[in-house]
């Protein structure tokens, strides 16, 4: 044999040894090769991915400007001004938002046209001179998507086009889309979209052509104010306190019925932002019922209605604003005495002193 065994083994650990490093080496390095692999990969200009508003241009892994895009310059410090939002800072165009809308013309799926919309409205908000310089064409692009069967794209382009409603040039482009936005809020029933629309809305001026359509929607916007997500809740309430002060739309909603236990919404246990809305609603309800134009008409309302359920003769309103008197919270405090002087003191009588006198709606003599 010649060779003792101890001196045996270890050349055998010493063998084994060796093929492990070889084998982790290998391993590293058909890592590191699939790592520079998809590192160099680059996807197309129109493709599914996502794109970022936070887009560095050029370092490695990253798509090229365009041809006629000119390359960021570099700043003091030898550094290019990468990000889109620091470029604009700069006075110069990033042109993120145009690469955008271009991505959303080509044929896309669902999933990427939402996250494109998505990255749009971001970039609206952050580049207000690149979004300044937008078109009607491209308003026009978004509000396309209003029409795609997919919710989760619908939802995103209500927000694109909330985004661009703050540019005050697109107002009146984004108002042709109001008809087609209280469409999709009276007969789609999805949270979201909801709260997406309505926010819209709230941000728009609302032309009267719109008005007939707000009248078949009422419904539909009653029952979100007395759903159970306080988001929308609040959108609800507040276009309809806005509606509120519309003559011709005042009567559609104080004769729009409602739910039995509808003063459920002036209870204390709901939360502050809604019980201020609700109660703003309440007081531009009691002005405009109270003003002279109004009380020139003998009014019938229906016993389901919200007249009733806050004005009638069997309503309980005036002990559930007398409880939020003591709310915790001052801004509900003070708008709940707004709402108790309302009805006492009728608008159009409210500047002599003499007019204000307790009613038996509401508070009996004393209280």
């Amino acid at each position: 044999m010649g060779k003792t065994i101890p001196r045996c083994l270890q050349q055998l650990d010493l063998r084994k040894s060796v093929v492990g490093l070889a084998t982790g080496a290998g391993a590293i390095y058909l890592l590191y090769k699939a790592i520079r692999a998809g590192i160099k990969c680059q996807p197309p200009l129109c493709s599914n991915s996502p794109i970022c508003i936070a887009r560095e241009c050029p370092v490695p892994g990253e798509r090229a400007l365009p041809p006629e895009t000119p390359a960021p310059k570099a700043s003091p410090e030898g550094r290019p001004k990468g990000l889109a939002i620091e470029r604009e800072r700069h006075g110069r165009d990033s042109g993120e938002i145009r690469r955008l809308l271009n991505s959303l013309e080509c044929k896309q799926d669902e999933y990427a046209k939402s996250m494109i919309l998505h990255s749009i409205t971001r970039c609206v908000y952050l580049l207000e001179a690149e979004a300044s310089a937008c078109t009607t064409d491209d308003i026009s692009l978004v509000g396309e998507m209003l029409d795609d069967k997919d919710n989760s794209v619908k939802i995103q382009a209500l927000n694109a086009l909330k985004a661009f409603s703050g540019i005050r040039k697109f107002r009146l482009k984004i108002q042709e889309h109001s008809i087609k936005v209280l469409e999709l809020i009276s007969t789609i029933w999805d949270t979201e979209l909801h709260v997406a629309g309505l926010r819209l809305l709230n941000n728009l001026p609302l032309p009267d052509y719109v008005h007939p359509q707000l009248r078949r929607v009422m419904p539909a916007l009653m029952e979100i104010m007395q759903s159970d997500y306080v988001l929308a809740q609040v959108q609800a309430v507040r276009l309809l306190s806005y509606l509120a002060q519309k003559n011709d739309l005042l009567y559609d909603i104080l004769n729009c019925q409602v739910h039995s236990n509808f003063l459920n919404l002036f209870q204390s246990s709901q939360p502050g932002s809604l019980l201020f809305e609700v109660l703003v609603f309440a007081e531009r309800l009691s002005e405009g019922r109270n003003s002279g134009h109004y009380r020139a008409v003998k009014w019938h309302y229906n016993e389901q209605s919200l007249h009733e359920a806050l004005f009638g003769d069997e309503s309980r309103l005036a002990d559930r604003l007398l409880s939020l008197v003591i709310h915790p919270e001052e801004e509900v405090q003070i708008q709940a005495c707004k709402v108790i002087v309302s009805l006492q003191c009728p608008q159009d009588l409210g500047s002599r002193p003499s007019a204000c006198r307790p009613s038996h709606s509401y508070f009996k003599n004393g209280e």
